[in-house]
């Protein structure tokens, strides 16, 4: 659908010039009223700026090349939409009318709340599908002024070959009308829109996610990359008790970790000064050395002896 959209353009845009090109050879459409002419279309100005007078040849010659291309799009548009399913998306719904109103009075920054849609607003359902309609008439009434009299039906249906052509003129208005809106539109919405428009995607910027880690708040949801910085930050700041011992709920080392702990024996107070051949200190508690500690009915050596 976007590579019709973008063949399209470039074809309709020299349909409309070569037309042009045409249209001055037989330049008859005006306001005029008791033989005054009001109003012209386009006048002798117009036509001088854009270099159109005397090219009726080379204004056929693209005109009736470019028509087919014009068609042809047309139609693999439309079978697209029709085999795709696309065509929900655009043909009108019973509320369209009255949504596209209100998508108006929004975008004229009258309404504040948007409107409700999908893929497309009320809006452009109703333009989109118009222009849909446009191109068959287009065409309809162009083969009816190119060749009246083979495609005759043709040009009976269109009522007639003067009234064919006022109606390929008008759809001609119509195409341009739709382009200048179609493009303030593409201009207010803005690049992003623009971009998906050629792309085909759009760019979304979403907050950097880090799902590995998570903090026990309110919810479960993953740390962004600001929570981040501000946890780094409470970590690196220095504690105001740096050689506070560690807190009773902290799990014991196991055994398995310090061998050299698991096959230690306790020992009686004052083995560990033998050893060393040192005093032994006082009882923590009490403060007696272990001379009095000894059992009463043990006698020292020397009475023994005597």
């Amino acid at each position: 659908m976007r590579w019709t959209h973008w063949v399209n353009f470039p074809v309709l845009t020299i349909m409309i010039w070569s037309g042009m090109l045409i249209y001055w050879a037989n330049d008859e459409y005006s306001i005029t009223l008791f033989g005054h002419t009001y109003f012209r279309f386009f006048p002798d100005w117009f036509y001088k700026t854009l270099k159109i007078p005397f090219r009726l040849s080379e204004g056929m010659a693209f005109h009736f090349l470019f028509m087919w291309f014009f068609t042809l799009n047309g139609i693999f548009y439309v079978l697209y939409t029709i085999i795709s399913g696309e065509w929900r998306e655009l043909v009108p719904q019973k509320n369209s009318f009255k949504e596209a109103w209100q998508v108006l009075l929004h975008d004229l920054h009258i309404r504040k709340t948007a409107p409700p849609q999908n893929k497309y607003n009320a809006a452009q359902r109703i333009a989109y599908t118009a222009i849909i309609v446009m191109g068959i008439g287009s065409v309809i009434t162009g083969l009816a002024v190119y060749k009246p009299v083979q495609f005759y039906y043709l040009t009976w249906l269109c009522g007639g070959y003067h009234f064919a052509r006022i109606l390929h003129f008008a759809l001609t208005l119509g195409y341009v009308f739709f382009f200048l809106v179609h493009v303030f539109q593409v201009i207010m919405a803005g690049w992003g829109n623009f971009r998906s428009v050629i792309s085909g995607f759009e760019v979304v910027n979403e907050p950097e996610l880090v799902p590995a880690m998570q903090f026990s708040g309110d919810t479960d949801a993953p740390a962004t990359a600001v929570e981040l910085k501000a946890a780094a930050e409470k970590v690196d700041e220095p504690t105001e008790h740096p050689d506070e011992p560690v807190p009773a709920d902290e799990p014991p080392l196991l055994a398995t970790h310090q061998p050299e702990l698991a096959h230690e024996k306790p020992t009686a107070p004052g083995t560990e000064a033998k050893l060393t051949g040192e005093e032994p200190a006082p009882h923590a508690e009490t403060g007696t050395s272990s001379e009095e500690l000894q059992s009463p009915n043990e006698t020292p050596n020397d009475e023994k002896a005597g």
